[in-house]
């Protein structure tokens, strides 16, 4: 058996200015099997990547500070050799939106497997761990209601059978679990997201903020 630690990991750099989707976005990752680090904002971003070079960039297009739409334009102008992947609940479908700089798209809360099929296209990454492609990748789900009791669940769509099922989700520490489908009784892997109110009359305005003297000073560096 091949020591996965000989296997060098795709290494990711998570940019998101919300705090749960960062954590859990990064440990979903994690655990899949790749190198991850994490970011709040493009300047942050920018210092991260002076230190070490990424094969990946997951940026969201709303932050304050640095936009990712700045952050997108200057990675590519100084950093090409990183492959862009732009991520917002603003836009929907999977085409890069105009005016934005990147290789591909990632819908907010579309599922990790969507995720993981955008960076399996990319060319000259290291291996991919062998159980990212399997039914063992995690889901990622909005913590989106409550069932017939009032306990907080979250529906989940068993990816064998394609069914939806509602899972309670308790108090459990883990942030990638485990739950067998209701209906076939496959395991299903599952990473939780909070809610977020990003709409895109909130997004645009800060998306077209001019870049503050900090990030320009940021670009001459």
């Amino acid at each position: 058996m091949q020591d996965r630690r000989q296997i060098p990991l795709v290494r990711l750099l998570l940019v998101d200015d919300d705090p749960l989707i960062q954590s859990s976005m990064a440990a979903a990752l994690g655990e899949i099997g790749f190198s991850v680090r994490s970011a709040e904002d493009g300047l942050v971003a920018l210092a991260q990547i002076r230190r070490e070079i990424p094969d990946i960039l997951l940026s969201d297009l709303n932050m304050p500070r640095m936009s990712g739409f700045e952050l997108l334009r200057v990675v590519r102008r100084h950093f090409p050799s990183i492959h862009l992947i732009a991520m917002s609940g603003a836009f929907s479908g999977n085409e890069v939106p105009s005016g934005v700089i990147a290789d591909a798209f990632y819908q907010k809360a579309s599922g990790m497997r969507c995720l993981l099929r955008i960076i399996e296209r990319f060319p000259q990454l290291p291996p991919l761990p062998v159980h990212q492609r399997t039914a063992s990748a995690p889901l990622w789900i909005l913590r989106n209601g409550y069932d017939a009791s009032g306990e907080p669940c979250v529906s989940i769509v068993c990816p064998q059978c394609r069914r939806a099922f509602q899972q309670q989700i308790g108090g459990s520490l883990s942030l990638v679990r485990e739950v067998q489908c209701a209906y076939c009784r496959t395991t299903v892997y599952y990473a939780i997201v909070e809610p977020v109110d990003r709409s895109p009359a909130a997004a645009f305005p800060r998306a077209r903020r001019t870049t503050d003297p900090a990030s320009q000073s940021q670009l001459h560096t």
